[in-house]
């Protein structure tokens, strides 16, 4: 049985000694085993049998091994590779993912994209690494400007929400499409001052169902859906047509949501 004045925790992931001494200023009860491992037999047996908390990536415990676990904290926020696991069977197993600790990262990355394609940003810099400045550049660099432009946001979670917040100075008008329309608040982990926790920066709010509705009015679109079965090939031929000529995907999510055969034949 694990001691009741210590807090046994297993981290599979590397950090640095740094963060190591951070985590463990946090309580002297926290007592922190390190041991970076891609198989359940890398590790000590008797490290499984204490650990009370792990933390890791995509090596998934054994329970038998770990009679004394209480919470496993994922160091992805997409955690689809959970699908069919036994572990989502255990109720008193708590399961964490670091869902909305990257959407202000996400948002910039996400912001940075939107305006370097409205600008024609790679065309531009091939040129400039050619020394080129061709007769057609108005045609061909003419900008789709961001400012009064239609966005939607595919997923209105963590990340959709960094996206509107940080779209606010550029008048544009945000939709976005949301599970659950008669609930816009956020109920996830939203660090201050940013995101959407009130559900006040789009426009419009869609249901899934009337996605192709929401895209045929787009200028851009930015899919930030977590990889579930619902989700995969959610963006596919019938969505592809619906979209603008000339509209532009940004698409951060898991490979799977989008068809990527439908996308080349766009």
């Amino acid at each position: 049985m694990a001691s009741a004045q210590n807090i046994e925790v297993l981290t599979t992931v590397p950090f640095p000694e740094a963060v190591m001494g951070q985590l463990r200023e946090l309580s002297p009860r926290i007592k922190i085993t390190c041991i970076p491992a891609s198989k359940i037999d890398e590790i000590p047996r008797e490290v499984w049998q204490r650990s009370e908390v792990l933390y890791t990536d995509i090596l998934l415990p054994d329970l038998n091994l770990s009679p004394n676990l209480r919470w496993i904290q994922f160091h992805y926020a997409g955690i689809d590779f959970l699908q069919g696991s036994e572990l989502l069977k255990h109720k008193d197993l708590k399961l964490t993912s670091m869902s909305g600790a990257s959407a202000i990262q996400e948002g910039e990355y996400i912001l940075m994209m939107l305006l370097a394609l409205g600008h024609h940003m790679r065309g531009l810099m091939k040129n400039q690494e050619k020394a080129e400045w061709p007769d057609d550049r108005w045609e061909k660099f003419s900008p789709r400007e961001l400012n009064g432009s239609t966005v939607g946001l595919v997923g209105y979670g963590s990340i959709g929400r960094e996206v509107a917040r940080l779209l606010r100075p550029f008048d544009v008008t945000v939709l976005a499409v949301k599970r659950d329309v008669m609930h816009p608040q956020d109920n996830g982990y939203v660090m201050d001052g940013h995101g959407d926790p009130e559900g006040d920066y789009f426009n419009r709010l869609y249901p899934i169902e009337a996605l192709k509705s929401m895209l045929r009015e787009c200028d851009f679109v930015v899919v930030t859906l977590p990889l579930t079965p619902q989700t995969r090939g959610m963006i596919g031929e019938e969505e592809f047509n619906a979209m603008k000529p000339g509209a532009y995907l940004v698409h951060i999510s898991r490979g799977g949501i989008v068809d990527e055969e439908a996308l080349l034949r766009a």
